[in-house]
């Protein structure tokens, strides 16, 4: 594997691969005093972030530290970005000073792809860590390890995409791989926030909830990214809430074994009620711990797997 720039096209052999790796880096690392090693030491991983976030910065900042490699942190305020350097010389400057690895993310859709193809003479990988409104593929496979961790399998599953799916390019990684591993994807929105050309995907489409409720085993709801939003997509934030949040009541008319996904940050009491977020079939803790050993995954089949092979 020389980039992860998104789920779409990827071969459902390497994912599932990537996935069994992170099963064993997990299983390696527990109960481990220090949870450290020495896979990735004397690699350079440099995470370029044009967008805030939380969740996947650190979880790849951690990734690389427990898997020895050095890692450093730019962002778009702290660089010479923000004296007007383009994405072009940034990437070149980065590869030139010995980065074996660049994790970006950034507004712009397209942007990981351009920057593979910047890249390609110097080696250096690169991963789509969020490009616009585009993919987001290392989200779309920690999603699938916490649901076969929950699951057991994939194959067959029935899983329902809740929300602002325009916008989400964790629906759009999550629409591809999914159904790549055998599952089937029910996408549940009002038409206004499903995408132009919907129908021609893989998917089942659903403008009710309550109806899809009962044969589901699990059930994503997704950020309203009221950012990207320019004009009225819905009536109002309860009016949204009502038709599209994921109550107590919903939640019981989910089967037992159903798992709650959501891939953060969470609008509670909007997007989901925090007795749900909180429920033990909420899985939204464990996305975030496997979102480590996943990256740890991704890091070690870019990095290090041939020479191991």
């Amino acid at each position: 594997m020389k980039h992860l720039l998104a789920t779409d096209g990827l071969d459902p052999r390497l994912a599932t691969a990537v996935l069994d790796t992170a099963d064993e880096l997990k299983k390696t690392l527990l109960g481990r005093e220090v949870r450290k090693l020495p896979t990735l030491r004397g690699r350079t991983v440099v995470t370029l972030f044009y967008e805030n976030s939380t969740r996947t910065r650190v979880s790849f900042e951690i990734a690389g530290k427990w898997m020895s490699a050095d890692v450093i942190n730019v962002s778009s305020g702290g660089s010479s970005v923000g004296k007007g350097e383009s994405l072009r010389d940034t990437a070149l400057t980065l590869a030139a000073a010995g980065a074996d690895c660049v994790i970006i993310r950034h507004p712009a859709s397209g942007a990981a792809h351009r920057l593979a193809g910047w890249l390609a003479e110097s080696g250096t990988a690169v991963v789509n860590a969020g490009d616009g409104m585009h993919e987001h593929p290392t989200q779309a496979l920690l999603d699938a390890a916490t649901l076969r961790e929950r699951l057991g399998t994939l194959s067959g599953r029935r899983v329902a995409i809740v929300g602002d799916v325009l916008h989400s390019r964790v629906a759009r990684s999550n629409i591809h791989l999914l159904t790549a591993l055998g599952a089937e994807v029910v996408l549940v929105a009002p038409p206004t926030l499903l995408p132009v050309g919907v129908s021609a995907l893989p998917v089942t489409v659903s403008h009710e909830l309550d109806a899809e409720l009962a044969a589901l085993d699990a059930v994503m709801m997704l950020r309203v990214q009221a950012e990207r939003m320019h004009g009225g997509f819905f009536p109002s934030a309860r009016e949204y809430s009502v038709a599209y949040g994921l109550s107590e009541q919903r939640l019981k008319m989910l089967p037992e074994h159903a798992v709650v996904l959501h891939p953060g940050p969470m609008l509670r009491g909007m997007e989901i009620a925090s007795a749900v977020a909180d429920a033990p079939s909420s899985a939204i803790t464990e996305q975030v711990r496997n979102g480590v050993h996943v990256r740890m995954a991704v890091l070690y089949h870019l990095l290090a797997g041939e020479e191991e092979k």
